[in-house]
């Protein structure tokens, strides 16, 4: 397993990490995740990323460590706990990173605000110009006091997200659902406006969380109310560039992200042989010159991704649009 720097200066850990939403109920529970990590030790995976958010990963993830001895990279967040959640208050979300050292049982290396970009989401921030909410004071004490080595921000956006990376107060940026075989966005100016402003850079959702775990050909052409036929189109010619090369879709997603980013790359898997698949397509080098080049060519068939499709594409489930218009707004209809 390839070793990369978490963020400059930070700890060197394997290429590919463990994603702990299935770290969790939702997959294997305790058991499953104990298993997991003893995989995982073996194979050179030892970053792993939770959250207060993923279920319940953190008690998990924790009471799987205590029979698993190996050291490993422990990332967690504040957001969404305690209920009903206040993000500016101080003493509770200090409240809610003792709780994650304790349910996890390890250190914690680095402490992310989780989604600080969404403010409809969760209103982190008092102030914007400069920057400013008890969330920052928080990591900034738990920093200083040499309870975490490193401070960040995680989330789903690029301009929002890379607008909090070029602020200069933060070591780390996770982004989700914006670079992968499909999605560049990240790559194009949240990635770079992290570089220069010094931080390290996890990516994540590499499969899009299961829209790009396997080719869905049929449901792509039968059509779906949210697919549009520029995304169809271009999903199709995915599954083509895949067949051709004789890669499977999840080989050519692992194999993309690992040789294209020079940080870590997380992966969920639920089980022992997805993992340990994962960390051989991993290994198997940077995808051929005429493969990589193709797969060029069919993101750009799409730069940017069509209006009212979801963030995370509904292959395989019941979905018929979005939400209450305007929800998500920053300035409600009608309002001068």
């Amino acid at each position: 397993m390839r070793r990369v720097p978490l963020f400059p200066g930070g700890p060197e850990v394997g290429q590919l990490g463990l994603g702990g939403l299935f770290t969790s109920s939702l997959a294997g529970g305790v058991g499953g995740t104990r298993e997991l990590l003893v995989a995982a030790a073996d194979l050179g995976v030892d970053l792993i990323d939770t959250a207060p958010a993923y279920a319940d990963s953190e008690e998990t993830l924790g009471r799987a460590l205590r029979d698993v001895p190996a050291e490993f990279v422990v990332c967690t967040k504040l957001g969404g706990r305690p209920q009903p959640f206040d993000p500016r208050d101080g003493a509770a979300l200090r409240g809610s990173f003792e709780e994650s050292r304790r349910l996890i049982g390890r250190d914690v290396s680095v402490l992310y605000v989780h989604e600080p970009d969404r403010p409809r989401q969760y209103p982190w921030w008092t102030s914007y110009d400069p920057l400013a909410g008890p969330a920052l004071d928080l990591l900034n004490d738990v920093k200083s006091s040499g309870e975490v080595r490193a401070v960040g921000v995680a989330g789903t956006t690029v301009t929002e997200l890379g607008w909090l990376c070029r602020t200069g107060l933060f070591d780390v940026v996770l982004t989700a659902f914006n670079s992968n075989v499909l999605f560049r966005e990240a790559d194009r100016r949240l990635i770079p406006d992290a570089k220069a402003a010094g931080m390290g850079v996890v990516v994540a959702s590499i499969f899009g969380q299961g829209g790009l775990g396997r080719m869905r050909r049929a449901e792509v052409e039968e059509g779906a109310v949210w697919l549009s036929d520029d995304r169809a189109a271009q999903l199709l010619a995915l599954y083509d560039l895949c067949d051709d090369a004789g890669l499977s879709l999840p080989e050519l997603c692992v194999r993309h992200s690992v040789h294209t980013h020079d940080g870590p790359v997380l992966i969920g898997p639920k089980t022992v042989d997805q993992l340990t698949r994962s960390v051989e397509w991993a290994a198997a080098g940077a995808l051929p010159t005429d493969v990589a080049a193709r797969l060029d060519e069919v993101a750009a068939m799409l730069p940017r991704r069509p209006y009212e499709e979801p963030m995370i594409l509904p292959l395989g489930q019941p979905y018929f649009g979005p939400g209450p218009a305007n929800v998500a707004a920053a300035t409600p209809v009608g309002q001068e």
